[in-house]
């Protein structure tokens, strides 16, 4: 556990540096597409079966992509929210960003007696297509309404 603690702060502070030199939107994107791939990471692990060299590489580009989207994310709600109700929109915002996940996982394993691991992260992985599209999309909305 204190691996993985380590490696999601080495990818918060990442997703940091990430933002700070090139905006919210473009590290938003990248932490998107990582998170999706590493999906793909448990799927290949479920193949592969137990190593202690693949949980390493997977532990670590999970956490790893998981803080790099989470502060890209933290970066994109802090940048909706107006500085009256700061508090409270930010509240509101990331309880509602939660709400999929803690509705969803509760069907996980339906999924995986029914399907497999390999699968289930097959799946996980292409749930988060829609998200990588909506960056997409809110990237090239911001690209056209440049001055």
């Amino acid at each position: 556990k204190l691996f993985g603690f380590t490696m999601s702060l080495a990818g918060a502070f990442l997703g940091g540096l990430l933002v700070a030199r090139f905006g919210v939107m473009k590290p938003l994107l990248f932490g998107a597409i990582m998170i999706a791939a590493t999906n793909l990471l448990f799927a290949a692990m479920a193949f592969v079966g137990p190593s202690v060299g693949w949980l390493t590489v997977v532990i670590s580009a999970d956490n790893i992509s998981g803080g790099i989207a989470t502060a890209a994310f933290i970066a994109y709600l802090s940048s909706l929210t107006s500085a009256s109700y700061t508090a409270t929109q930010y509240a509101v915002f990331s309880s509602l960003m939660t709400l999929p996940a803690k509705f969803l996982s509760g069907f996980s394993g339906l999924v995986v007696t029914e399907a497999g691991y390999a699968s289930f992260f097959i799946y996980t992985a292409l749930l988060g297509i829609p998200a990588i599209l909506l960056v997409v999309l809110m990237l090239f909305l911001q690209r056209n309404t440049a001055v």
